[in-house]
């Protein structure tokens, strides 16, 4: 667990993509099997101890100390698992440290029961703090270490000296820990086969557009465009009678849209937006929540919120891969395709016609009524490129749409994780509105964590503790009055209604674009101003 805990502590304590990826690729280099296959499951997201709740862990830290001081303590960091690490008072007389095997064992073959028990001995023979807190990291599946999974197989390829998309293609015909993929990279053994039914095949993703230089330097002639729909990405794979919906990352999503599988009756691989649509109509990304992170979807659910797949791409028809085709070759029989499933949960992102830039700049700024209003923006794909994993530049540009701006006011904050756990980083913020009596008052639109650097992290962490006005948990109220307060400029891709926010609205994807420390919170925005954009 030593070098584990190192690792995980190093990771939250470093932003620089690639000291992360040296990091985790020198950890694989120098751990053994099998702790180096467990410890990338747990890097990549593929481990869930079904036995083990968040609340065992609380439990059995209240049975050893003073509940009120741990509640406290708790409040302080921030963190459950940094701060049960911190003042967990350990037994003497405790077994020898386990290793990350051990552990990883130990609590797939347990009981609820007997969970609980290991974890608290695993605990008392931990010496340090930082090793107790990763344990803790690793047994709740939240590591929230700043690593994405793509990132942690980005470092496995590192060490066989091989494209990530190799490492992607093989990845869900292995299971943890790993010691095939580990042979093969090291030379001992051949590659492993990925010949299993329905795998999931890299995502081909688009550089952002830089109009001022990349306009300069492409020819509309060579490129194609159409809507970058508001849902999630996914490929939707059957071979061999196995059907599965995978995200862009890999993870499988099937078992939560169950509707959207049925409707490929034949052998091959869709990448394309899922989305909710109704009467053909594509609905609102809120209505796609309601189906997504689910477990199981019931009959109603299903009909509440009908799930469907809008096409952009052939990746494999039958037996045939068709991904070192043409985009306009793949796109004629992606068409031909489609139509041959003949199924309402199924249809294709046209194609937009434009004949200069200008030509397609208006039409993102101007979209038609109908489903174009829904999307986020457009995307150009060259229409002579290849499918190609990872994010390669020239063939493929996604151009969004510029986003809303609002002036809103700081209402709460709460501390964050890692190494903004001792910073007051997720904010809550509202917009001006009037109450029953005629008088104006704040009501919250929205919540943000980015956006801003550290030097104003730190500012905003110190006006927060400055003009505190009540604590909930670990949550603080903060002074927001029209001349006493903080404003900050929130950007954000849209707006719906919503019955779950008090203010009726709920931002998409709000984030920190400036902060206002020149303007008073009473000339910040009215909500007649967020009921406006959604008129």
């Amino acid at each position: 667990m030593r070098a584990f805990s190192d690792l995980l502590d190093r990771l939250s304590l470093t932003s620089s993509r690639n000291a992360k990826l040296t990091m985790v690729r020198d950890y694989l280099r120098q751990t053994s099997d099998p702790d180096r296959g467990w410890a990338l499951a747990a890097l990549t997201g593929e481990l869930n101890f079904d036995a083990v709740k968040p609340t065992f862990i609380r439990k059995a830290v209240e049975a050893r100390m003073d509940a009120q001081l741990f509640a406290w303590s708790y409040d302080y960091v921030g963190d459950m698992a940094e701060a049960v690490s911190l003042v967990w008072p350990g037994k003497p007389g405790a077994n020898r440290e386990p290793v990350l095997s051990e552990v990883i064992e130990g609590l797939r073959s347990s009981s609820r029961a007997e969970a609980q028990g290991r974890i608290e001995a695993w605990l008392d023979a931990l010496p340090q703090a930082r090793e107790r807190w990763a344990l803790l990291k690793l047994v709740t599946g939240g590591l929230r270490v700043g690593l994405s999974a793509r990132l942690a197989k980005q470092a496995v390829a590192d060490l066989g000296d091989v494209a990530v998309a190799e490492v992607e293609e093989l990845w869900h015909a292995l299971e943890a820990p790993y010691e095939p993929l580990f042979a093969w990279l090291e030379g001992r053994t051949d590659k492993p086969s990925s010949a299993n039914p329905a795998r999931f095949r890299p995502a081909m993703l688009a550089q952002a557009l830089d109009e001022a230089v990349d306009f300069t330097k492409l020819d509309p002639d060579h490129y194609a465009a159409e809507w970058k729909w508001d849902g999630i990405r996914v490929q939707l794979a059957h071979e061999a009678g196995v059907r599965r919906l995978y995200t862009r990352t890999g993870d499988d999503i099937s078992r939560t849209f169950p509707d959207v599988l049925d409707a490929l009756a034949e052998d091959g691989v869709l990448d394309g937006e899922l989305l909710v649509m109704r009467a053909g109509q594509v609905a609102s990304f809120g209505d796609l929540q309601q189906r997504l992170n689910r477990k199981t979807v019931d009959a109603k659910l299903m009909a509440a919120f009908p799930a469907a797949l809008r096409a952009y791409d052939l990746l494999q028809e039958g037996a045939e891969d068709t991904r070192a085709l043409p985009f306009d070759l793949r796109r004629v029989r992606l068409e031909a395709f489609v139509i041959r499933q003949a199924n309402v949960r199924i249809d294709i992102s046209p194609i937009q016609p434009f004949s200069s830039w200008p030509d397609l700049a208006a039409l993102r700024t101007s979209p038609p009524p109908g489903d174009p209003q829904i999307a986020e923006g457009l995307m150009l794909k060259r229409r002579d490129s290849t499918y190609e994993a990872g994010r390669p530049k020239g063939p493929w540009f996604k151009w969004k749409r510029d986003p809303f701006l609002v002036d809103a006011v700081l209402m709460y904050a709460q501390r964050g994780h890692g190494k903004r756990s001792s910073f007051y980083s997720d904010y809550t913020f509202g917009v001006w509105t009037e109450d029953a009596a005629g008088g104006r008052v704040l009501t919250p639109v929205g919540k943000a964590y980015f956006g801003f650097t550290d030097e104003e992290l730190k500012r905003i962490d110190k006006f927060v503790r400055d003009n505190t006005l009540d604590r909930f948990g670990p949550v603080r109220s903060v002074r927001a009055e029209p001349q006493a307060g903080l404003v900050f400029e929130v950007a954000f891709e849209g707006l719906q209604r919503s019955t779950r926010h008090k203010s009726g609205v709920a931002m998409r994807f709000p984030r920190i674009h400036r902060i206002r420390w020149d303007k008073p919170p009473g000339e910040a925005d009215e909500l007649a101003t967020l009921e406006a954009m959604l008129a």
